[in-house]
């Protein structure tokens, strides 16, 4: 597959703005079904399939420029890195996820908490629900699982982009073009998106619980990671690690298709050829 232009570092912003946006509100609902199947109070307690919505507000300020970030880190790496292949698309994602966690944790700690309900009728909104972080948790509590989150994108970016590029490079080859079109890239993206959904979904329910807890220091240090992991596994066993694992598995196989399909198609459409 012969090299498309290289995009700028303005250009992945761009492009990856849009991606994020797109994928971030459309498959939103399916989210929230994901975040409460995986929640400490059971699905039902935690909002069922009412108010599917909450909690959309940080999301419409945080998607745009983290998935920016994201591409623009992924994409300025891929070019400069000194090792090339599957372990340049690693290491480069990687990067990139932790950069755009920087931007995106914050947000998924005022999601989740709106989305359960965690703080009741106070915390009903994206607005309620921050100052309510800040009050009980300062500028610190925005950043609750950041660790986790960075242990889960890490893995799953890991798997997701080697694969996707291999799946382009593949059919490509196969059907003789010499680019994907988006709608070819964003299929290689719903399969490789799915494959990484599934595997790394444990990590996933250990970063919900992380940031739906809302203890303060007052309640003395908050439980260790593994701690965690060993309670969930004991009290619940282990169907509950893969707690939400089929909404999950369906929202970022679709999501991988929209995110990666709008990404390539802004790139090729609108940004390379302008």
């Amino acid at each position: 597959m012969a090299d498309r232009p290289q995009p700028s570092f303005v250009q992945s912003l761009i492009a990856g703005g849009a991606a994020g946006t797109s994928v971030d509100l459309l498959f939103f609902p399916i989210d929230t079904v994901k975040t409460r199947l995986q929640s400490p109070q059971g699905f039902v307690k935690a909002g069922g399939f009412r108010g599917i919505y909450k909690g959309v507000g940080s999301v419409v300020v945080g998607s745009s420029p983290g998935a920016a970030v994201f591409f623009a880190t992924y994409d300025t790496l891929k070019r400069n890195l000194p090792v090339h292949g599957p372990l340049n698309h690693m290491i480069a994602a990687s990067f990139g996820e932790v950069a755009a966690c920087l931007v995106r944790v914050p947000t998924e700690v005022i999601k989740t908490r709106t989305q359960t309900s965690s703080y009741g009728a106070a915390g009903k909104s994206s607005w309620g629900a921050a100052k309510l972080v800040f009050a009980n948790h300062g500028w610190g509590g925005f950043y609750r699982g950041f660790g986790i989150t960075v242990m889960r994108e890490i893995p799953f970016t890991s798997i997701q982009f080697p694969l996707y590029e291999l799946f382009k490079v593949q059919l490509a080859k196969k059907l003789g073009h010499k680019t994907l079109p988006a709608y070819e890239a964003a299929a290689c993206g719903s399969v490789a998106g799915g494959i990484a959904a599934a595997l790394t979904t444990p990590l996933d329910v250990l970063k919900t619980r992380v940031m739906l807890d809302t203890r303060n220091g007052a309640h003395g240090p908050s439980p260790s990671l593994v701690n965690r992991f060993r309670t969930i596994y004991v009290t619940e066993g282990w169907k509950a690690l893969f707690a939400g694992v089929v909404p999950r598995t369906l929202w970022i196989s679709a999501g991988g298709a929209v995110f990666l399909g709008m990404y390539e198609f802004t790139m090729n459409n609108l940004l390379l050829q302008s």
